[in-house]
């Protein structure tokens, strides 16, 4: 009871309690970001030294338009790569953040709502089948084609989960973790039947969109996720005390004048809009959103007010590193970006689950 009257104080008055490390914490993970970003902007099958950064950066403010060809792979491939990289993994972090916050759970996952499934199974469709089902589309869209198939996809699952999952008086949000499994499931099998039918090559494009890459970064992607994911960081900030509200359990989160409802239908919108940018633009990215907020919360404790922020960092982190590494530990081939976030997640998630053996999550 005492603690419960101790969160509630916290919360009416968002003010942290004494000694609080949450900002201190948040500058060195920024930090942290920079150093990571400086690092990875020299990586690749053309490296660029640090000391040659800055000149490369100040060529962008001059007149000449004749650009070494350090100057052309930075602002061309290297600096669309990292910027799309920077925003996948704060949205996906964020996203984390919110649907954990949302389950009170921390082995939640963005994955549950079924944006990145949807998207999966719109992408199969389209590499596999849109020639023959969508013969005009190629014309209306162009290059963006399986992009907005993708992003479509992943909106119309999270709607037909959040659907489901919805009862009188707002959504169950048990109803909705098992309505996410099942419809996850599903998609499994749409992917599989799909990928009996494609062939080689069609098999091939559609096995590596789904292990995830920024290789096909381009300032037009940047624009896309990183607009939708900063409208999603700015707007998940803002739920920050609601959540901390609603860690108290639905019942007195409305006692304390917490619209719950509107706050499930808010972190569902938020995250789907996020997850299906990046996995449209990306291919799945796996981890990241189970990662990036169970470190901030060993870190920082359950504070969402340092939770959500943190998560965001963490997870841009997260994904630069890992696409360092993958365009330059097998160069100058690239190993896809899922499949190094899945050998350091799978890890983590067990030992997570092992760690939580006989307690409540």
């Amino acid at each position: 009871m005492t603690q419960a009257v101790m969160t509630t104080s916290r919360w009416r008055s968002g003010v942290a309690p004494a000694g609080s490390t949450g900002p201190w914490l948040l500058g060195a993970l920024g930090v942290l970001l920079v150093g990571i970003s400086l690092f990875a902007a020299g990586q690749g099958a053309y490296g660029l030294p640090l000391r040659e950064l800055p000149g490369v950066l100040a060529a962008a403010f001059a007149a000449d338009e004749d650009r070494s060809a350090a100057e052309l792979v930075f602002f061309n491939i290297r600096l669309p790569r990292l910027l799309l990289g920077l925003m996948a993994g704060a949205g996906l972090g964020m996203a984390g953040a919110l649907m954990q916050g949302l389950f009170r759970n921390p082995l939640a996952d963005p994955g549950l709502i079924g944006v990145s499934s949807g998207a999966a199974l719109a992408a199969g469709v389209t590499i596999v089948l849109g020639a023959s089902w969508f013969p005009d589309l190629p014309r209306a869209l162009g290059s963006w084609t399986l992009v907005v198939m993708a992003f479509g996809g992943g909106l119309l699952v999270t709607w037909l989960i959040y659907v489901l999952s919805s009862r009188e008086g707002g959504v169950r949000v048990g109803l909705m973790l098992l309505a996410g499994i099942a419809i996850n499931a599903l998609a499994g099998a749409g992917l599989g039947l799909l990928s009996f039918l494609a062939s080689d090559e069609q098999l091939r494009s559609l096995q590596f969109w789904l292990l995830g890459s920024l290789g096909g970064a381009r300032w037009s992607a940047v624009w896309l996720v990183g607009g939708l994911c900063a409208m999603t960081l700015v707007a998940g900030f803002r739920l920050a005390r609601p959540l901390n509200a609603l860690a108290l359990g639905e019942a007195q989160a409305v006692l304390l004048g917490v619209p719950v409802e509107r706050l499930q239908r808010q972190v569902v919108v938020l995250t789907a809009l996020a997850v299906g940018a990046v996995t449209a633009t990306t291919g799945i990215i796996g981890f990241i959103g189970l990662l990036a907020p169970h470190m901030m919360r060993l870190l920082a404790g359950p504070d969402h007010r340092w939770v959500l922020p943190g998560s965001a960092l963490i997870g841009a982190s997260l994904v630069l590193l890992a696409d360092a590494v993958a365009r330059t530990v097998a160069a100058p081939a690239e190993l896809p970006l899922g499949v190094l976030t899945a050998l350091v997640g799978v890890p983590f998630f067990l030992t997570l689950l092992r760690s939580a053996h006989g307690r409540r999550l």
